[in-house]
């Protein structure tokens, strides 16, 4: 049985009409089953400025696959990271994906358990949420995170500088690799902090640009955030001092949109980078996964615990592909 997925797979873009889809606009309505509507995939240059709707924002997508692309390509022009893209379409090849093949867009999200205040970077999915003052809208990015061995810590901070062109201080975890390096290296494209950069209260951690885009979505940094350049430009101009950043670990996620319950299942930190390197993470599937997540589910439930479809909970924690699952009947 095919999975029921969230705020469905109901736009199809190709490579040709990719600009004049994203420039149409449609309020999206949550239905029972699939729904009718249309929403926008971000590329370069178009941040993703989506509608809370409840515990949801976005709607997924489909692309077929053109000419030369390669997932790379395809994740930055619709605003996506790597890793997510490679999850959401285990099967596709990387670097030669057969023409005509239909992706999976993973561009709808369950919104992170937390308040939902300034900055949120959720570890596990790669992902950035800004949560305005205003409620009814969230900016979100795809990022490169910290690779294994260099782990941002768990938390609250706040952004306490922001930088344009910044010079970068290469920090000692890179140092001890490559001695080599130059103590500061001014702005200028050898610089990896891109064009603007946000210092966080933590020392030596920062949310910034990239000269490298194809990092995005893959834990490849030193300790840092990184975004892609047009992606760190929007949030920059966004931003003020003083905002607060929640640095959380959260691979599941629960919400509910119109009277549905979703999960969304990403892999842990741990497995990411077996993910980027291998495709997909093998797991031995006794229920652990699925019974762990009961007491969680339970109490997002409620009174509607009867119709919960555990079949779809077990097999989206199974997979977890990243994409919100429909878990009721």
């Amino acid at each position: 049985m095919s999975e029921r997925w969230d705020i469905p797979q109901i736009v199809l873009l190709s490579a040709h009409n990719v600009t004049a889809w994203r420039r149409r606009t449609c309020r999206a309505a949550l239905a029972v089953a699939f729904l009718l509507a249309c929403a926008a995939p971000q590329s370069p240059g178009s941040a993703a400025n989506l509608t809370v709707r409840g515990e949801i924002i976005g709607i997924a997508g489909e692309y077929i696959i053109e000419g030369q692309d390669t997932l790379l390509d395809i994740a930055r022009r619709f605003d996506l990271g790597f890793v997510e893209l490679r999850a959401a379409n285990p099967t596709t090849d990387v670097w030669l994906p057969a023409p005509g093949t239909r992706l999976t867009l993973p561009t709808a999200h369950v919104l992170p358990d937390v308040e939902r205040i300034g900055i949120v970077v959720n570890l596990p999915e790669q992902r950035l949420y800004f949560f305005r003052r205003a409620p009814s809208t969230v900016l979100t990015f795809p990022l490169g995170t910290p690779r294994a061995g260099c782990p941002i810590p768990r938390g609250t901070t706040t952004v306490i500088r922001k930088r344009t062109q910044p010079t970068w201080t290469p920090p000692p975890s890179l140092r001890a690799e490559r001695p080599d390096l130059p103590d500061h290296v001014p702005a200028g494209p050898s610089n990896p902090l891109g064009e603007y950069a946000l210092d966080l209260g933590w020392r030596g951690f920062l949310i910034h640009g990239t000269n490298k885009p194809d990092g995005i979505g893959r834990r490849v940094t030193h300790g840092c955030i990184r975004l892609y350049p047009e992606d760190i430009e929007k949030l920059f101009a966004e931003v003020p001092l003083g905002v607060r950043v929640n640095v959380i670990d959260q691979p599941v996620k629960l919400g509910w949109s119109d009277g549905i319950l979703y999960l969304e299942a990403h892999r842990t930190v741990d497995e990411l980078d077996t993910i980027e390197s291998q495709g997909m993470v093998s797991r031995h599937d006794d229920g652990t996964a699925c019974r762990n997540a009961k007491p969680m589910i339970h109490a997002k439930v409620g009174p509607l615990e009867d119709r919960l479809d555990w079949d779809a909970v077990c097999r989206a924690l199974r997979e977890r592909r990243g994409l919100p699952v429909r878990i009721l009947k």
